[in-house]
């Protein structure tokens, strides 16, 4: 047993040495060659995966499903402490339907057509819609701290990424239990649960977020100063474990818990002090963990069922990326008189949608509980990721330079 455990734990590490290395060298080559650093981590994961056999974790190992899990948590945590409030004001209409309507209309448009492009009954055609409904953070604000576009548009495309991937989990969740036969399933108790799931979500992530921003940065109480990182990384994690436990969407949980802890000084609550130090270790943690689900999701790109899917598939990303976004982005932006859209910005949010961590990680969660087509769930799911990445990500300061939206240097404070 002591044996077999010394050989588990030589090739976690192992594995995660590979991993580190070969995402430093990728994201090398991705700054240089200026395009995201997953798409690079995809492509990476796929040669040392399927081409040279260096990379074979099963997506169904603890260790898999710990690390999907771990930078779900952590990427969503640093999105909503990335949101700052005050700058949402002008824009909280748009956000609010993006964020709920937005992600059920791309949810049931994409499971429509993958219903009948793909043959996958209506349960797992809508499940393969609501696990690549949502926008990636972890994609989506490194992009815009390349390119500058217009503050009101960046804000909301961030802001959108970061809610809807709670929006899109909670979804993912409810669709899973209804397959696998843990819920019976109406539109009124399904629309239920999901409130209660996203609203219990909130609350228990304001709570415990407000309880260890107090402990942290109040003046008399604030007793875990020295620790404020840490006390981050653990709020973070024990939001979503917490939330788990309770009944309620653990993602919901951290991604509010992240959303007050980055917006404390609303609260009276300073921590300027500490914002450098926040920032650098969050950078390096997300990045890690980006190295990670990517690095791995490539490796297990199982190219026969890619192809067997491809033409299918494809079609699905037609109406995917040049309908369902689109659709979106009209139906839920045009009825904010409030924010003033113009056709350009709203052009703009059309082709900003790129899919990534949290739809790469709730594929593999998928795969690892064993559930029904499952190989045509993550062919689509690959295929998303990659052209929304390397096909809208990439292009993302040519479509805002000719749409006249980007910023002069300088501009942004």
């Amino acid at each position: 047993m002591e044996q077999d455990t010394g050989i588990v734990i030589e090739h976690v590490l192992l594995l995660l040495v590979l991993i580190f290395g070969l995402g430093m060298v990728s994201g090398k080559l991705a700054s240089a060659l200026r395009i995201p650093d997953v798409a690079m981590f995809l492509v990476a994961g796929i040669v040392v995966g399927q081409g040279f056999h260096l990379v074979n974790e099963p997506s169904t190992s603890f260790t898999n499903q710990f690390i999907l899990t771990l930078g779900s948590v952590l990427i969503l945590f640093d999105g909503g402490r990335n949101i700052r409030l005050s700058g949402l004001r002008k824009v909280w209409v748009t956000l609010s339907l993006l964020s709920v309507p937005g992600v059920l209309i791309t949810a049931g448009l994409v499971g429509l057509t993958a219903h009948y492009a793909l043959d996958l009954p209506i349960p797992y055609a809508l499940l393969l819609g609501a696990i690549i409904s949502s926008t990636d953070p972890a994609t989506i604000i490194p992009v815009f701290r390349q390119v500058r576009i217009r503050e009101k548009i960046r804000e909301t495309v961030e802001s959108e990424s970061a809610f809807n991937d709670a929006t899109g989990s909670i979804l993912t969740f409810s669709i899973i239990a209804y397959i696998l036969g843990t819920e019976e399933v109406s539109f009124a108790g399904a629309s239920l649960d999901f409130v209660i799931s996203a609203a219990g979500g909130i609350v228990l992530g304001v709570a415990l977020a407000l309880i260890a921003v107090y402990l942290v940065a109040h003046s008399r109480i604030g007793t875990l100063r020295e620790y404020t990182t840490i006390a981050m990384l653990t709020v973070a994690i024990a939001a979503y474990l917490l939330g788990e436990m309770l009944g309620v969407s653990g993602f919901m949980a951290t991604f509010t818990a992240g959303l007050i802890w980055g917006n404390s000084s609303q609260f009276g609550l300073r921590m300027e002090d500490k914002h450098h130090e926040m920032a650098h270790f969050t950078d390096n943690v997300t990045a890690l963990m980006r190295m990670l689900i990517f690095i791995l999701l490539g490796s297990q790109v199982d190219f026969a069922h890619v192809y067997e899917y491809l033409w299918p598939s494809l079609g699905v990303m037609v109406v995917f990326m040049f309908v369902a976004r689109p659709l979106t982005v009209f139906l839920c932006a045009l009825p904010d008189r409030r924010a003033e859209w113009t056709w350009r910005e709203l052009l703009f949010m059309c082709w900003v949608r790129e899919t990534g961590v949290i739809p790469a990680a709730l594929s593999g969660m998928v795969a690892g509980l064993g559930i029904a087509h499952t190989d045509a769930i993550a062919s689509v799911t690959f295929l998303a990721i990659l052209l929304t990445i390397l096909v809208q990500a990439s292009t993302t300061a040519y479509v805002g330079r000719k749409l006249g939206l980007e910023e002069k240097a300088g501009a942004r404070g």
